[in-house]
């Protein structure tokens, strides 16, 4: 029976991707989330199903990785088949500013460089290493990080992608982290890789522009007029079911022996992020 462990399963794609792999009845899905009871009681209600195992697990907080690892050992007899890190911190504060306009309150900067990096590089750093020793007895031995395509360099620079600076630089960290874990385990047959979900409309990401300031309207607006630019075809946010589907899709087919290891890819399974 395949085992999965999802970070950041409370909402969003996290929780999409423990509806779709808890539709096989057969499959240890466990989710880990900041807040138990309240996801669990989401779980019950929106999903019902008894394959789905919910810990408690931070990023920002080491004990509480650990402690998931330990249950999630007892859960699943001593492995775990796919690590899938899809938890990430992204301010709503700042996911429409410049570095520049960030820079306005030099204190704000840095507390938003320093969470995204604790979080979205140190956390999951922490998560793989303490999780590795279960992989290790898993049989697909397959980590993937969700990472975001705002965080290819080569996407940036030919977009003039301006924005969300402390998320995309952490995110182009952890891709290039990934690519280390790769060239030290690979030859334990264990992939390590990274994909983007695509532009997806989530109840808990900033990419709905519903709320935003007037100068945050305008940055979203500028920023989906490069998007259609980069792909004429692109014609909004696609939904989680959609992403995660296409997202499952790119794993099962990922391998070390089709050279996936260490990789950033779309969830088209290339480098188009759009």
């Amino acid at each position: 029976m395949p085992s999965y462990v999802v970070t950041g399963a409370s909402r969003g794609l996290g929780f999409e991707f423990l509806r779709q792999l808890s539709e096989d009845p057969a499959a240890i899905v466990i989710g880990l989330v900041r807040n138990k009871d309240a996801t669990e009681k989401k779980v019950s209600s929106e999903i019902g199903r008894s394959n789905i195992h919910i810990l408690h697990g931070d990023l920002e907080d080491y004990k509480s990785l650990k402690k998931a690892a330990e249950d999630t050992a007892k859960i699943t007899g001593g492995s775990v088949d796919y690590i899938i890190a899809n938890g990430a911190y992204l301010s709503e504060s700042s996911a429409y500013l410049t570095l520049t306009d960030l820079g306005e309150n030099p204190e704000n900067l840095e507390e938003e460089f320093t969470r995204a990096f604790k979080t979205n590089v140190i956390g999951n750093v922490h998560l793989f290493n303490l999780f590795l020793p279960l992989v290790r007895k898993g049989e697909a031995k397959k980590v993937i990080s969700i990472s975001t395509g705002i965080s290819d360099y080569d996407l940036v620079r030919e977009i003039e992608f301006d924005m969300s600076g402390p998320y995309t630089t952490s995110k182009a960290a952890l891709n290039l982290a990934v690519a280390e874990f790769n060239g030290q385990f690979r030859s334990e047959g264990i992939l390590f890789f990274s994909i983007s979900p695509g532009v997806v409309a989530t109840d808990g990401q900033t990419n709905s522009t519903k709320n935003l300031s007037e100068r945050e309207l305008q940055s979203a607006q500028k920023m989906f007029g490069k998007f259609a630019k980069y792909a004429p075809h692109f014609k909004g946010p696609i939904t989680p079911e959609e992403s995660v589907k296409s997202v499952l899709s790119v794993i099962y087919n990922a391998s070390l022996e089709r050279g996936d290891g260490g990789s950033f890819v779309s969830h088209l399974g290339t480098r188009q992020w759009l």
